[in-house]
């Protein structure tokens, strides 16, 4: 079993679905979901855990409305904040989840001083910075979860559209999570075919563009909520690699100090996940328009970081 503890801050959909990955996945010995609504992370958690005979796994998994029982914890989740309401941008909740952000990680790091962070909120990169510097974690022990969920959706875009395995399509995607994202078809294969070969440039275009309003897609279709089955199934991804030290290469929203010539701002980029959090970043080499996309996606995150108040 990897972790001794992971909490999971927030027991709406997004968190109990991370949970639940976490549980079955035995990524922990337990698993601790907290909410501030009286008896929603208890009666979940107890639901989740008398799902064990059944699913056959011994991660005990618990709710709460306190942080007491958080205490040493080897990682944190948070997902805490509103969802996304159709006609809503990930920007009209800056504000409002900040707050929400910045409550939680203030109550949580001091518990767990040695764990490594990793949040879900939107708009995501720059509640990461929230996190980050509220928890006064180092960067490398602060991340941020978007890159595996955008690169999810691309890679299944892509299976549906040739009529091929997911498992067998690579791809990334980097920038910040919103309609600014970078995906990468030139770094994007079928089982080592490059895309290109495979489909034509109107269609690939067709794709990145879906890939970039998938949230709102499915925040369109839902009327009263945003995503959770994709995003918590990366987060736990996130959780696998970093408890089993796997090393993946997993595209995550790191804080940058000169890589890609970006500077202190959390964006979308290849990270290596060890044991340790964010162990390397790989810099790509990408197209003048590539690397272009990527800083307009990084100075948008600026621009909302710079309009915090913290």
């Amino acid at each position: 079993m990897g972790a001794n503890k992971i909490t999971v801050i927030g027991a709406g959909h997004v968190g109990a679905t991370v949970a639940q990955y976490c549980a079955l996945e035995e990524l922990a010995r337990e698993v601790v979901l907290v909410d501030i609504i009286e008896g929603l992370p208890q009666g979940k958690a107890l639901d989740m855990y008398e799902s064990a005979p059944v699913r056959l796994f011994d991660t005990k998994v618990t709710g709460s409305n306190s942080y007491e029982e958080t205490a040493d914890s080897d990682i944190i989740v948070v997902t805490a904040g509103l969802p996304r309401k159709p006609g809503m941008s990930r920007d009209d909740l800056r504000d409002t989840n900040a707050g929400i952000v910045k409550t939680v990680t203030a109550a949580a790091a001091p518990k767990s001083p040695n764990a490594i962070i990793i949040v879900v909120s939107n708009p995501l990169d720059v509640m990461t910075f929230v996190a980050m510097k509220v928890s006064g974690f180092p960067k490398n022990r602060v991340m941020g979860m978007a890159g595996i969920l955008d690169t999810a959706r691309y890679r299944a875009f892509i299976a549906m559209n040739l009529g091929v395995s997911v498992e067998d399509v690579q791809a990334m995607v980097l920038g910040g999570h919103g309609d600014s994202m970078v995906p990468l078809p030139a770094y994007t294969t079928v089982s080592g075919i490059p895309l290109p070969q495979l489909m034509d440039a109107k269609d690939i275009e067709a794709i990145v563009e879906r890939t970039r309003k998938g949230g709102g897609e499915i925040v369109g279709l839902l009327k009263t909520g945003s995503a959770y089955y994709a995003p918590g199934a990366a987060a736990a991804q996130m959780v696998d690699s970093i408890v089993h030290d796997k090393k993946r290469v997993l595209p995550c929203a790191a804080y940058l100090e000169g890589e890609y010539g970006l500077n202190e701002t959390f964006v979308g980029v290849p990270c290596k996940l060890g044991s340790t959090g964010i162990e390397k970043i790989f810099e790509v080499e990408l197209s003048k328009e590539d690397m272009e996309a990527l800083h307009k996606s990084a100075n948008d995150v600026k621009e909302q970081i710079a309009g915090l108040k913290l």
